[in-house]
């Protein structure tokens, strides 16, 4: 079951990072910025990681790496130092078929996480029915954080009944919702709203196209003749893994706002911004190629990490993809937090250096 305390901030909504992999330019795990990235989230405000998934390379699990346990094991032990195992969300990502599934979701509950995401992607052979048993499967061993994964980056369209079925399952408590398409994103709050468990599930925007407009809806829709509200209340993001400290305090602007039932034009113009910042760290002019190394790219110009390398020496930023990272950083100043990693120490060694 999930922790109260965990539920608690959870529902509330908070800002979780999706946790990179810090490398050295040989490729072997960098150990300290690795830790150095977790403390960094914590400095920051978030409310939780997510470690284990698309953002931290998926590759980790394969043979010749090696990296899964070691990786999970070491944002835990950070964590742990920092006394924020209660209130903090520890969630590990879960992908493969069902053996692989529930293997990993055996590590991160013996690691002590408190949900897993579990991805859909690479799946393309399984229907929909053997996704919604392998997801009851998993159910069973951990607590589950549901991911609606982009298809251009290895995810698939699903049906709103998959949805609908999906929300039914006990031990789902939350939604992470990334298709980056309005339309699928709508299926899944629909299904939500529809479902008995709609009250027991949080909702969370992956769509880092859309964060601040996903997050200031409002959603309705008629149930049984009963209009039913649903709120985006967080967000679960590859772009919240850079600027941490300005999307805490974007998140509780938006709240603000949302407290208020107003909406100043300021956050819809921000919004905006922060798409197009997006655009230039996720690559979205090369069909995303570049967006693991985009965000490793910016977090390597902090000092956070030493380089942007992936596991893969393929993976690497598109032409031209560096001007435009320069260019978002230049026009909106006002989303990074450049002055607060070159002045906050962290516990294992220090921003900028």
């Amino acid at each position: 079951m999930l922790d109260e305390q965990v539920k608690r901030l959870l529902f509330e909504g908070t800002v979780i990072p999706a946790h990179p992999l810090a490398l050295n330019e040989d490729r072997t795990l960098d150990e300290d910025a690795q830790r150095r990235l977790t403390n960094y989230y914590m400095d920051s405000g978030a409310g939780g990681v997510a470690v284990g998934v698309h953002t931290t390379q998926f590759e980790i699990r394969a043979p010749r790496f090696g990296l899964y346990e070691r990786v999970l094991r070491l944002a835990v032990e950070e964590i742990d130092k920092r006394k924020q195992k209660e209130g903090f969300i520890k969630i590990a990502g879960v992908c493969g078929h069902i053996n692989q599934a529930l293997e990993e979701s055996k590590t991160a509950k013996d690691l002590g996480y408190d949900m897993v995401l579990l991805s859909n992607g690479g799946l393309s052979g399984l229907s929909e029915a053997e996704l919604l048993e392998r997801t009851q499967k998993v159910a069973e061993v951990m607590p589950v954080f549901g991911f609606y994964l982009q298809p251009s980056v290895g995810g698939r369209a699903f049906s709103y009944e998959f949805w609908k079925e999906f929300t039914e399952i006990p031990n789902i408590h939350a939604i992470k919702m990334a298709p980056f398409n309005r339309y699928q994103t709508l299926d899944v709050v629909r299904a939500v709203c529809h479902s008995s468990r709609g009250s027991q599930i949080a909702l969370y925007t992956g769509n880092d196209d859309n964060i601040i407009n996903d997050l200031l809806t409002e959603y309705e829709f008629n149930v049984n003749g009963k209009m039913v509200r649903k709120q985006i209340v967080g967000g679960l993001l590859g772009q919240w893994a850079v600027w941490t400290y300005k999307a805490v305090q974007m998140l509780d602007e938006v709240k603000a706002a949302r407290s208020r039932r107003e909406v100043p034009s300021s956050l819809l113009t921000l919004g905006q911004q922060l798409t197009d910042a997006n655009a230039a760290l996720f690559d979205s002019a090369n069909g995303f190629k570049g967006c693991i190394t985009g965000i490793n790219e910016v977090l390597a110009r902090q000092g956070l990490l030493k380089g942007n390398w992936c596991l893969l020496d393929k993976e690497r930023l598109s032409s031209g993809q560096s001007e435009e990272i320069d260019r978002v950083c230049r026009d909106y100043p006002h989303l990074t937090d450049d002055d607060f990693v070159s002045r906050i120490p962290t516990r294992s060694g220090s921003y900028g250096q």
